[in-house]
């Protein structure tokens, strides 16, 4: 739980909107692909002109299913309604969604450091066209004119509703972060944010910490990078502290983030379910998956994010979490798996990975695994130094597949016992003050040391070995 300085806590509630990988929309055969020419991908479904008919699309359910499943909801029939309100870039002037009986209901969303954050609901919708106001700063109000497509008209969606269990900004992050590695795990969301597929509505309030009532909440619209999501979020909850303190009142209300002043600004009134007038849709019957197929499509999930960060934890134990959960959201996961199942040390492996591996990640899809392994066990055995090992492994990154090969070309034979202690000794010889000092207690002298031994050795001795070497010649002094 996080409180402010003035002893007020943020409760957060965030509604995702995810747009699902189906070749076409919901409800018609149109296209679903991003960055098509305008008004290309339409037809009367989608369009809503009169005497069309929607057909709902099956791989939609199947991937709203997935979601349900993954989140730990109860899949449930379900019925479609319209939700009826006038805006321009939804042609029929209504929008298919589902109200009262969702297809999913009652799950959670478990965090990377344990907070667990409840699923309300998370139902299914089709999306609206896209208007684009042209002219002063891309709002209606500055506009000269405003452009509409309907290409994203009617492409599905599923609305993923949380519980007001979020308590902070950083909290909303995690939360948004974990659900998209989610969604692209299941393969129901490319999770792209940029392009759209990811939108976020955050309803921040604040209350007094330690009270259990909550407070007025406002809505802040379509945020679409984490980055916003944070910002806003710590905004909107220190202006909503701001008027409370100054004895004013929070108005229920929709509010737009400005990311260039870095504030939310009033958008309308606050509406409630009944302003949109929902009634069923009678073009589509109810939805009611069977048990087989809800059984196939849980039994069809991949490992998620959660359970990936499980397995690497449980191989290396003692590692950071941060650094399990980088490796996990960047995909490296499987090379720390087989690199410890080919025998490599696996803390060793995940924090190559999460380091040198991550740092170039469009280039770890080249790795071999077997070829990393090999390398890790060779920096193991003190064959090579670790400076030596990542400058192999960028050479594996490049592509190739013979670590030892690699090391000889490079010239990194193993330097002979009897050489790195000669390096050692005259080091010691060369910096008497400083060896003093070292005897005295000054550990971090050591760095001193192994700096001059690795350039005696042209960086061929192993840091670790030096430290040790150090070590012992102190205590034979001491005693």
């Amino acid at each position: 739980m996080t409180t402010s300085p003035g002893g007020w806590e943020t409760v957060v509630g965030l509604e995702v909107h995810c747009e699902l990988r189906t070749a076409t929309k919901l409800f018609c055969g149109c296209r679903n692909a991003f960055g098509e020419e305008p008004n290309t991908s339409v037809c009367p479904v989608c369009l809503g002109l009169p005497g069309s008919l929607p057909v709902l699309n099956a791989h939609a359910v199947e991937l709203a299913m997935r979601i349900g499943a993954a989140l730990h909801c109860e899949v449930r029939p379900s019925i479609f309604h319209r939700k009826n309100y006038f805006y321009p870039d939804m042609p029929k002037d209504y929008q298919i969604s589902q109200y009262d009986q969702p297809i999913n209901v009652g799950g959670y969303l478990e965090l990377p450091d344990g907070t667990r954050v409840g699923i309300v609901r998370a139902h299914m919708e089709e999306d609206t066209g896209k208007s684009t106001h042209v002219g002063g700063g891309g709002r209606i109000h500055e506009a000269s004119h405003s452009l509409v497509d309907y290409n994203r008209a009617g492409v599905p969606l599923v609305e993923i509703v949380s519980a007001p269990d979020i308590r902070s900004a950083d909290q909303a992050r995690a939360y948004v972060n974990e659900l998209r590695g989610i969604l692209v795990a299941t393969g129901a969301s490319d999770g792209k944010m940029e392009e759209g597929s990811l939108r976020v509505d955050a309803n921040v309030s604040v209350r007094r910490a330690g009270s259990d009532a909550y407070g007025t909440r406002c809505e802040v619209k379509n945020l679409n990078s984490l980055r916003s999501l944070a910002r806003a979020v710590e905004h909107e909850a220190a202006r909503q502290v701001a008027l409370l303190e100054a004895g004013q009142a929070v108005v229920q209300e929709t509010r737009h983030w400005d990311e260039g002043a870095g504030r939310t600004q009033a958008l309308r009134s606050k509406e409630e379910a009944f302003d949109y007038r929902y009634f069923p849709e009678p073009d589509l019957v109810p939805l009611e998956p069977d048990g087989p197929w809800r059984a196939r499509v849980a039994a069809s999930l991949p490992p998620l994010p959660a359970e990936r960060r499980a397995r690497v934890a449980a191989l290396a134990p003692g590692a950071p979490p941060d650094r399990v959960a980088a490796v996990v959201e960047l995909g490296l996961d499987g090379l720390v798996l087989e690199a410890a199942a080919a025998g490599a040390d696996p803390a060793l492996a995940l924090s190559r990975a999460a380091n040198e591996v991550a740092a170039r990640a469009p280039a770890a899809g080249g790795l071999d695994p077997g070829a990393f392994a090999s390398l890790l066990q060779m920096e193991s055995r003190g064959e090579l130094t670790p400076t030596q090992a990542k400058a192999v492994l960028s050479r594996l990154l490049d592509g190739q597949r013979d670590p030892a090969g690699v090391a000889r070309e490079l010239g990194f034979e193993a330097l002979p016992a009897t050489d790195l202690a000669q390096a050692v000794d005259e080091a010691i010889a060369a910096l008497p003050r400083e060896w003093e000092r070292y005897l005295s207690g000054e550990d971090k002298l050591a760095g001193v040391f192994v700096g001059a031994v690795m350039k005696a050795t042209r960086g061929r001795a192993d840091g670790k070995a030096v430290t040790g070497l150090l070590r012992e010649r102190r205590r034979s002094q001491a005693g």
